[in-house]
Order: structure tokens, then C-alpha cells, then sequence
């Protein structure tokens, strides 16, 4: 079992107070999580004792930051149970990554009549790259819908499969209702249509397994800031057949056979898709934060945070004038709710006032919002170093909240 509170001491942010003099409660963990000092630690190290680049040259200390820089694209492998390194791009992140793919993969695949399928849940970032492209190349964007409880319509996804749908992009934990989706349904779905589907896993990866074999998708990409980590540094996984046939995902050093004024010839392997100086640190602070997790156990985590986000439900619940938004068959640590008579925004404010972090707003997810007929929500999501105390002191504040403003 994790205990909670001496993890929470690994985290130094925790050791100060806010500037009112409160002990900070931290339950905005869907937008980042905060870094044990491990990160800080792998990130400084690197700075202070290991600087210079990678791939470039044989001195030391360039050698060893190499080996270093691999043995974390061989960390983030197993960490995803990837069948090979040369499917682990690293990238400046989640958004990132959806970019890269939209416009070095689907981009040349996609054209007029053809669909891509997103859903009603998604995070902006991925929602508007495949609808800006699809605008451009006069494709039709067509959306899966939720049911009452939250989740996703099956049934009505079912019915979108065709052989013009040329991608799917579905998210793994829906950021706004903590939806968890049901992946290897989705790409068993897809796969007698050959439609590749692509996740957006920067919900789940701090907290459940993810394992790109078993649920079989094409392409999967997060970021580290919400694993731990730093920000600016993620993850793409894409099936190497993909990278194999893909254009460089960006041009620049290091991706090159030879260079010619008129063409130029590029490597294989990853490294075909990594142009530029890489942010090396930002991997260094990855690999640090996936060990981190490793350490901790991600069984251990889900189950913690399980019992911990049914607790927060139950807790809430209890309020009188307050709704739970969304009763998914399988709940992620998020929570989004309404408090009647209190604006989102004016909630946060309160909260903030008494030392605790919350997110108010329509979480960058605006047609679910519209689909659930709320301008915005609050939204309460956990991490490890949170505790039972923490919802309790929540709950509490929320009493004087609605006793103040309602």
C-alpha cells in the first residue's frame, strides 16, 4: 500500500506554506503534477556535472549523456511495453506529438471525402489539429458521442466505422469527467476497417498500466510534466511501420545521411524523426520520473488512487446543492462538479484563498461543456501525495464556500 504522507515529503514544494501562511492542498493534478526531488535531482545533475549534447560527439561528456539519453528512450519502452526502441520518439510533448503525426502522417493520407473520427470528450489538443486539417483538405470530422453517464457511445462508434475513415483519435481518460475509454475495445473495432487509431494517453499514464502491444493502437503519445516529470519532454509511440514510411516528423541536425543543396538522403530508425538538439534535460528528468513510478509500483497507485477518488466522490456527494458531472462505469481520479448558486471561477477563488489548488473552467474541452450544458466546472484531480485529509479539508471549505457566496 502507499503511504501517502511520506511520499508527499519526497515533493519539496510541499514544504512551504502559501503566502497566506496555509499548508498548500494540491488537487489540480489533471493540468501537471508536481516533481519529487529525484526529478529535480536527475535534471540538476545533468546541468551541473554532465552538460553537452547528444548524438554529436565522441567526447566526454557528450559519450556519457548519450548512453544516458538511450537508456531512457529504453526505460520509456518498457515503461509503454513497446516491442522496440525504435518505436519511442521523444518530443516536446502531448500537443506536440498530435501535431507531428497530423501533419507528417495523416496529412498526405487525407483527402477530400475522407473522415476522421475524434469524440465529444477531447481535449482540445486533440481536437484541433485533425479539424483544422480536415477543414483544409475538405475531410469530414466525424465525432463519437457520450452517453448520459459519461462514457463513450459504442454503439454510435460502431456505426461511424467505413472505409473512408482514415484515423481515429481518442483520448484514454477524458481530462474534464475522468472517463476512462476502453482502448482495446476501440482498436479491435478499428482493426477489421485497417483504420489506424491514435491515443492521447496524458490523462492515464500516471496512473494506470499502459501497454501498447496488448491494447494494439497505432500511435500513443504523453507528456512528462503530468507523470512527475518536467515539462517540455514527451513521448510518441508509433508502430514502426509508420516511422519507417513517415517523412521526418521535423527537419533539422542530426537526421541526415547527406545533405545536397538540391535533395538530401535521411537516416533510419528513430533518429530520422528526432531533427534538432533534443531537450536533454527534459529526458533526463522523465527517465528520473519514470523510475520514480516504477518504484512506487503502478498497481499500488491505481489502487490507491481508486479508493481515493471514490472517496472524494462519496464526499462530494454528500453536499447538498452540488452535482457530480458524469457516472462513468470505470472513474479516473478526476472529478468535475457544479455547485449551484456558485460560479466556477468565484469557487476557485475561495478555494485559493484557503490554501487549496483546484482547476475552474471548461478544461479545455469546451464541446463537452456544451454537451453537458455547463459554461464551466470545477474539477478536483488527485495524485499520489494526496489523502483522505485533503478531500476532508476540501469538503470542508466548500460548507463555508456555499455558506459564503450563496
Amino acid at each position: 500500500m502507499i503511504d501517502a504522507e511520506k511520499l508527499k515529503k519526497q515533493f519539496p514544494i510541499f514544504d512551504q506554506r502559501t503566502p497566506s501562511g496555509l499548508e498548500l492542498t494540491y488537487l489540480d493534478n489533471g493540468a501537471t503534477c508536481h516533481k519529487p526531488q529525484s526529478v529535480i535531482d536527475a535534471i540538476t545533475n545533468f546541468y551541473a556535472k554532465r552538460y553537452s549534447t547528444v548524438g554529436r560527439a565522441s567526447y566526454w561528456p557528450s559519450s556519457e549523456t548519450t548512453v544516458n539519453f538511450n537508456t531512457v528512450r529504453k526505460k520509456a519502452t518498457e515503461f509503454l511495453n513497446s516491442g522496440s526502441q525504435d518505436e519511442i520518439v521523444f518530443n516536446f510533448g502531448t500537443t506536440d506529438g498530435i501535431n507531428k503525426i497530423a501533419n507528417t502522417f495523416l496529412r498526405p493520407r487525407l483527402n477530400k471525402g475522407d473522415q476522421v473520427i475524434v469524440s465529444e470528450m477531447e481535449h482540445h489538443a486533440n481536437l484541433l489539429p485533425w479539424q483544422q486539417l480536415c477543414i483544409e483538405k475538405g475531410a469530414e470530422l466525424k465525432v463519437i458521442p457520450i452517453t448520459p453517464s459519461g462514457d463513450l457511445d459504442y454503439e454510435a462508434f460502431e456505426a461511424l466505422l467505413n472505409d473512408k475513415v482514415k484515423l481515429i483519435a481518442i483520448t484514454a481518460v477524458s481530462n474534464a469527467l475522468g472517463v476512462k475509454n476502453d482502448l482495446k475495445r476501440v482498436c479491435s473495432m478499428a482493426k477489421p476497417h485497417d483504420i489506424p487509431v491514435f491515443i492521447d494517453a496524458a490523462q492515464s499514464v500516471s496512473h494506470d498500466k499502459v501497454d501498447v502491444q496488448a491494447i494494439d493502437c497505432d500511435f500513443l503519445v504523453f507528456s512528462g510534466h503530468k507523470l512527475y516529470g518536467p515539462t517540455g519532454v514527451g513521448v510518441l509511440y508509433a508502430k514502426k511501420k509508420w516511422l519507417d514510411e513517415m517523412k521526418p516528423l521535423s527537419y533539422g541536425g542530426g537526421i541526415v545521411k547527406e545533405v545536397g543543396l538540391e535533395d538530401s538522403s535521411f537516416v533510419d530508425g528513430v533518429a530520422r524523426h528526432e531533427g534538432g538538439t533534443p531537450n536533454i534535460a527534459g529526458v533526463m528528468g522523465l527517465g528520473a520520473a519514470i523510475s520514480f513510478v516504477e518504484s512506487v509500483g503502478m498497481d499500488n497507485i491505481h489502487s490507491y488512487l481508486l479508493e481515493l477518488t471514490n472517496y472524494t466522490k462519496t464526499r462530494l456527494n454528500e453536499l447538498d446543492g452540488v452535482t457530480v458531472l458524469g457516472n462513468p462505469v470505470h472513474q479516473a481520479p478526476a472529478l468535475s462538479f457544479v455547485m449551484e448558486g456558485v460560479h466556477p471561477h468565484d469557487l476557485s477563488t475561495f478555494l485559493n484563498e484557503k490554501g487549496i489548488c483546484i482547476r475552474a473552467g471548461h478544461h479545455c474541452a469546451q464541446p463537452l461543456m456544451k454537451k453537458l450544458k455547463v459554461a464551466a466546472t470545477t474539477r478536483v484531480s488527485l495524485a499520489i501525495y494526496n489523502t483522505k485529509a485533503d478531500i476532508d479539508r476540501l469538503i470542508e471549505v466548500l460548507r463555508e464556500t456555499q455558506a459564503f457566496l450563496s
